[in-house]
């Protein structure tokens, strides 16, 4: 019989090319060559007698007969990972594991508190956190790599299977060093946003949600393209480049959130109207959370009704 010749590098195999639409990045996530990761695809086709991939220019596309077993071979890899998940539990007295993704802008001050929220409650529930773009994590929680996604509202086409529920939204910020030039300066404070040219501008990576928020509060305002640039995600980089520096860092305010409570970065008297982005709780349409999965849940949105943040 088919399925009993099919092995679980089979199905690890097609999963990361499905992933990530490359035989190359699916080599590299696997730790594998990439001659390895197509002669296992051509064994699997040559088994089922189909072609489970379009190989292109643009990578490797799901055929039609790729994308039906797709849906049936990630719910049998996620069932063989929530069994070595139990066994493991098992072992650890019980201790139940949920596995969260968080997009990095939102990472540094949530999970701090969801922790600490855990720990306060007296739950025996470890955390798997991992951070990436929207569209990745999306990725993995459909392929049940995830139990949960904090991240923004993705386009219609990227949430079937998926449902939605808003948390907060969460305005940007143009955050400086106390006594920046842009605050210190009379003639340069009232006006900052006509003299940002003239610093260099922190900004989220190329691509995202929120650079695309970005760029067009900046488009809307008349300032074309800044001169200089740091371009990163790592909230851990730009705190500590715009504390010890003229930059000037456009971020999500939950992520500046803290430097701003603490004093060691100051938001720009500038108008951020418009640039609020809805910040949820995705999850799979068909999941049935477990008590461990309820639990961390209804600590999130605890944690977020508290934040403060602009609500949509």
């Amino acid at each position: 019989m088919i399925e009993d010749r099919i092995k679980f590098r089979h199905l690890q195999c097609f999963l990361a090319v499905a992933q990530h639409g490359s035989l190359q990045k699916a080599a590299g996530v696997l730790s594998i060559t990439q001659p390895a990761v197509s002669k296992t695809l051509k064994e699997l086709e040559e088994m089922l007698a189909v072609r489970l991939f379009e190989r292109g220019r643009k990578g490797a596309v799901l055929t039609r007969e790729g994308e039906a077993f797709m849906r049936h071979a990630g719910a049998s890899v996620s069932a063989l990972r929530e069994a070595v998940a139990s066994v493991d539990q098992t072992r650890r007295q019980g201790r139940a594991v949920v596995t969260v993704g968080v997009l990095p802008t939102v990472a540094p001050w949530l999970m701090p508190q969801l922790l600490r929220q855990l720990e306060q409650a007296g739950l025996n529930t470890s955390l798997r956190i991992h951070t990436g773009a929207n569209p990745e994590l999306l990725a993995q929680l459909r392929q049940r790599e995830l139990d949960l996604v904090i991240g923004r509202f993705a386009e219609p086409a990227h949430m079937l299977g998926l449902t939605f529920e808003h948390l907060y939204a969460d305005p940007l910020v143009l955050a400086v060093r106390a006594g920046h030039p842009l605050l210190s300066d009379p003639v340069l404070r009232a006006n900052p946003l006509a003299h940002l040219p003239a610093f260099t501008l922190i900004l989220p990576s190329q691509g995202t949600a929120i650079r695309h928020t970005v760029d067009s509060f900046l488009l809307a305002r008349g300032l074309g393209p800044p001169a200089r640039t740091l371009e990163t995600l790592s909230v851990t980089v730009a705190r500590h480049y715009t504390a010890g520096s003229d930059a000037v860092w456009f971020f999500p305010l939950g992520a500046v959130r803290p430097e701003l409570d603490s004093g060691a970065l100051v938001s720009l008297p500038v108008s951020m109207a418009g640039t609020e982005e809805l910040v949820g709780l995705t999850l799979r349409a068909d999941m049935s959370p477990t008590q461990a999965q309820g639990e961390v849940l209804s600590a999130i949105r605890l944690i977020a009704s508290k934040q403060g943040l602009t609500s949509a």
